[in-house]
């Protein structure tokens, strides 16, 4: 009866195609034998020619190459040339180097150039399957995180080709929903709330409703509540008659100003009660009166409201009408933090930089790792801030001038794109022990258990 562990080896290895290229016919033989019992297709190669003809007609998953292809030969450099050679025409294929203990030094070298593991001779055949599997299992995760991208992309274009999202950037899931959403949401002339933290980008989201409406061929008129005073506010949504206020003459508000459009005001959570009462009357019959007249007025007005308050809870302190809440609430897009959608970070800081500025490696993964409690608007500071202080076209982790982050966060965008099932497969594969488990996808332990945390998963052993 085979253990747990050889059948989990065989699965990780079953149906994937591995090339040997070596010019000792024994050790091409045997690594043929050992693979094949485990399920690999194999294929073979005498020389780095034949190799690079294989790959350029088959699919494979992994090489496998040889150091040096003449008995004479003794430097190591056919080796190098192959490794290259292959890196050049696919760079994402692993390659394991074959490598006696007299050129050790190349093959570390050429590890350090993108070489995914040396196996000295004689190897070990169960250090030679274990880093053969590795490497499987972490390409299959990597090529499932690629494709998931290639799909969010593809889904991207499209809704781009029907909606109008104007020119909003961004490469996660979670917002790609919210999106498509708004965009849905405002063929239907009812009121929308968009909730969500301050500097996520609610104006955005409003601009693609209205961007999107039935009624978009109106006015759309923008109104930051939280900047009026309190004894202008209801003068400035809703106008003044001569006399109102000493001096004053007859003034439209912004409700006549959009009347056949769309009105957004920002930061409703800082309306006024009196404020809030005379919002309701438009909301549920259109009418309104300016301030000091009795003429009672019509206007027809798409509102959009933003907030960053918890409006439930304001309901909960007598703050806000819940009234007024549910009759805006008819639709509502919640809009989460940058931190909650990691991959939309570096996307964004690409578009915030001009086309002649790049971002280090350093410098991304400096992005990644940072908490982003002023959200978008922080990053775009951040990386204005950064371009100004480049002294070339390569931004680093030092021109960013980041605050060390903390562990908390993930460290990459491919961590973030990670899902359940990947995680639980990798867990099952390794007896529920996270070190390996890391190790076959290619994340340190501390940013497996990070994940794991979010998904709510625990490990067994």
């Amino acid at each position: 009866m085979r253990s747990a562990t050889t059948d989990a080896l065989r699965r990780s290895l079953m149906n994937r195609t591995v090339l040997v290229i070596d010019d000792n016919e024994a050790v091409r033989t045997a690594f043929e034998v050992l693979l094949s019992i485990h399920g690999v297709r194999t294929l073979t190669a005498a020389s780095p020619a034949q190799g690079l003809a294989v790959l350029a007609r088959e699919a494979v998953h992994l090489v496998i190459q040889d150091m040096n292809f003449r008995r004479e030969a003794t430097s190591g450099e056919e080796g190098v040339q192959l490794f290259r050679a292959i890196r050049a025409r696919q760079p994402q294929l692993p390659v394991i180097l074959l490598t006696a203990w007299t050129h050790l030094e190349t093959a570390v070298e050429l590890v350090k150039e993108g070489a995914a593991d040396y196996v000295a001779k004689p190897w070990d055949d169960a250090r030679l399957l274990t880093a053969v599997r590795n490497l499987l299992d972490l390409q299959r995760a990597q090529s499932d995180a690629q494709a998931l991208r290639n799909e969010r992309a593809a889904a991207r274009e499209q809704l781009a080709a029907r909606r109008e999202l104007c020119g909003i950037v961004y490469s996660s899931e979670r917002m790609h929903t919210l999106v498509s959403m708004a965009a849905q949401v405002a063929q239907a002339d009812v009121p929308v709330l968009i909730t969500g933290p301050n500097g996520a980008g609610k104006e955005v989201i409003a601009d693609i409703v209205q961007a999107n409406s039935a009624v978009r061929r109106g006015p759309y008129i923008k109104v930051n509540i939280g900047a009026l005073p309190d004894d202008l506010m209801e003068a400035e949504l809703f106008g003044t008659e001569t006399g109102a206020f000493t001096g004053a003459r007859a003034r439209p508000g912004r409700f006549e100003a959009a009347d056949g459009g769309t009105l957004l005001l920002d930061e409703l959570g800082n309306l006024s009660a009196s404020g809030q009462a005379k919002l309701l009357r438009v909301l549920q019959t259109g009418e309104f009166e300016r301030l000091g007249s009795n003429q009672t007025r019509r206007v027809r007005v798409r509102l959009i409201a933003a907030t960053n308050a918890n409006l439930r809870q304001a309901i909960r302190e007598g703050r806000f009408r819940e009234d007024l809440y549910f009759r805006l609430n008819v639709i509502e897009l919640e809009l989460p933090p940058l931190a909650e959608r990691r991959e939309d970070i570096l996307p964004l800081a690409r578009h915030f930089l001009d086309s002649d500025l790049s971002l280090s490696p350093d410098a991304e993964r400096a992005l990644a790792r940072h908490d982003w409690p002023g959200n978008v608007r922080e990053l775009r500071n951040a990386m204005q801030r950064a371009a100004l202080l480049a002294t070339g076209p390569v931004i680093t982790t030092a021109t960013l001038g980041l605050p060390a982050s903390r562990d908390a966060a993930p460290a990459t965008a491919d961590e973030a794109l990670l899902d359940r099932d990947t995680i639980e497969q990798a867990l099952a594969r390794s007896a529920g022990i996270v070190a390996h488990a890391a190790r076959d996808l290619g994340l340190s332990r501390q940013a497996l258990y990070r994940r794991m945390e979010k998904l709510g998963l625990k490990s067994t052993a």
